[in-house]
């Protein structure tokens, strides 16, 4: 048992690293994470709902303070993605198990296929406004997937925002208030659902030791990453996590 508190909070520190530097909220390292240790996925989603919560909005504090926030790409996204976050925790409560592992493993796969695949991604290019549509369907397909697997949706918004033309590190500052909705839905959906608690409140506890001091020190001393290892580092991170909930 100490051992299993050691991991849990040394990734913590890694959910504060990719919370910083990826816009990820911890969503792929707490749900892999919390899952190995429980064996339960929907208790690992909404753990990782709960720290993605206070993981994003320490990091959305952050980015309002040091003047990145950009409103234009933010709303009216924010709302259709709290839309789509209450249709998805809903939708999640009522999935079996076996086939929530097997979508999220699905999930990052074609993530990560389609950024490698797709143009825009790893280049990047010029910056350009967020379209009615984008914003809109897009918004709530985002927020339904996010909480549906309890990932926060910087998986779809860091790839939307870079083929947008953002520079990694705006698109990755972006996505943690982007996950805000996400995270405060799906995580009274959870909490509210009838049967067993779907939180594993001390394992939230020790991954949120680990991880907001980590958030702290690298709002402090941000390191200077250039473009495009930013982005082929934020692909590696999705591979890691993908081997993880696979294994």
């Amino acid at each position: 048992m100490p051992i299993t508190f050691i991991v849990l909070f040394g990734l913590g520190i890694l959910s504060g690293v990719t919370t910083a530097l990826f816009g990820f909220g911890g969503g792929f390292v707490t749900v892999p994470v919390v899952y190995a240790v429980t064996g339960a996925m929907h208790v690992a989603v909404g753990t990782s709902t709960a720290v993605m919560l206070v993981n994003a909005l320490g990091a959305t504090v952050t980015v309002v303070r040091a003047g990145r926030l950009r409103r234009a790409y933010v709303w009216p996204l924010t709302g259709f993605i709290a839309l789509g976050a209450g249709i998805g925790a809903l939708a999640a409560t009522g999935v079996p198990d076996g086939l929530l592992h097997a979508l999220f493993t699905a999930y990052l796969a074609l993530t990560i296929v389609d950024s490698v695949l797709r143009r825009g991604f790893l280049s990047g290019g010029e910056p350009r406004p967020l379209g009615r549509v984008t914003a809109s369907a897009g918004g709530v397909g985002i927020g339904a997937v996010a909480a549906f697997l309890g990932v926060g949706g910087s998986v779809l918004t860091v790839p939307l925002l870079r083929r947008r033309g953002l520079p990694m590190r705006d698109a990755t500052a972006l996505a943690n208030p982007l996950s805000l909705p996400v995270a405060v839905v799906a995580t009274a959906v959870y909490l509210l659902a009838p049967g067993p608690a779907a939180l594993d409140p001390v394992a939230a506890g020790l991954l949120l030791a680990g991880s907001l001091p980590t958030i702290a020190v690298l709002r402090r001393w941000p390191p200077a990453i250039p473009d495009r290892a930013h982005a082929i580092a934020y692909l590696g991170l999705l591979g890691a996590a993908l081997v993880t909930v696979s294994a």
